[in-house]
């Protein structure tokens, strides 16, 4: 993103919306499936106490992790990302 003056202009700022919003969508999915893949069959058998409480707190510590990174992970690609040129614009290499 560059600044033009300071402020970004509607299509950047609808732009970071919409990054913001996959980061969190996709990083919750992401640990749901998670959790679901760790702690699951803790929850659907009748496992020892010792394994299903390990199973459970692996999961309830994994998910939060996976999802932070999930989030860092994607803004930093869209902040890093080069933006496409306008359109309608050549570029000077083509």
């Amino acid at each position: 993103m560059t600044f033009h003056g300071g402020r970004r202009t509607q299509a950047e700022r609808d732009a970071i919306t919409v990054e913001i919003g996959y980061a969190l969508c996709s990083a919750a999915f992401a640990a749901a499936l998670l959790f679901g893949a760790v702690a699951g069959p803790a929850l659907l058998f009748d496992l020892p106490p010792t394994l299903s409480a390990l199973l459970l707190r692996t999961g309830q510590v994994l998910a939060p992790v996976l999802f932070l990174a999930r989030v860092i992970a994607v803004l930093v690609r869209f902040r890093t990302a080069p933006q496409p040129s306008q359109p309608g614009r050549t570029s000077p290499d083509s």
